[in-house]
């Protein structure tokens, strides 16, 4: 099931637990053996609705693009101060390495 739920590759931002050389980008099988780890956190970013309640990654959680992510007065992406604050409602913190996957083939 986590195969189906995982896309062909995540992006992962490097915060602490791997190394930049390890590069961007992580293998579902990478993935596969990590999720139960707490240092990890799985974000899916989600464009169409309803997607990420259908199916997800077992332990993800959601940040929704059009009303998590972006600041509809100004027509632009959030705030770094609202990022910040969705992020460590995530749980994610200073030795996080936070795996970013998305629908739509993001």
């Amino acid at each position: 099931m986590i195969k189906s739920l995982l896309s062909a590759s995540a992006l992962a931002l490097i915060a602490g637990a791997a190394s930049a050389a390890d590069g961007p980008l992580v293998t579902n099988e990478w993935l596969e053996t990590k999720l139960d780890a707490p240092s990890i956190a799985l974000i899916e970013v989600s464009v169409n609705p309803g997607v990420f309640k259908r199916g997800h990654i077992p332990f993800a959680t959601n940040l929704a693009w059009h009303t998590n992510l972006v600041d509809p007065v100004r027509s632009d992406i959030a705030s770094r101060e609202h990022l910040e604050g969705l992020l460590s409602e995530a749980g994610v913190n200073e030795d996080s390495t936070v795996v970013l996957y998305g629908d739509t083939n993001n």
